[in-house]
């Protein structure tokens, strides 16, 4: 798998926002991905130093449109803990 195809999207929410101040990004995943190739991806695309990987597996959710019924799609999330001589991962351009 590419990096490009391992990191899905960064996952913007208050929680996720605050715990970037302690150098702890959040990322939506491939739900094939292992954790070393989450930390290969993260520091080829961004060009930084990870310390630590933890990966959350989220199942499904049943929802019903009417008549019709199914699940959501599964998903899986990465928090990156970066080293403390790493520099910061720019979302948002000031």
């Amino acid at each position: 798998m590419d990096a490009r195809d391992i990191i899905k999207r960064p996952v913007i929410t208050e929680r996720s926002s605050d715990l970037m101040g302690e150098r702890k990004y959040t990322f939506e995943v491939d739900v094939r991905a292992n954790k070393t190739q989450v930390k290969d991806a993260v520091q080829e695309i961004f060009g930084v130093k990870v310390e630590k990987v933890n990966i959350m597996n989220y199942k499904g959710k049943y929802k019903r449109m009417g008549r019709h019924a199914g699940y959501t799609n599964k998903r899986r999330k990465a928090i990156i803990t970066l080293t403390t001589e790493s520099k910061e991962i720019e979302f948002f351009e000031a």
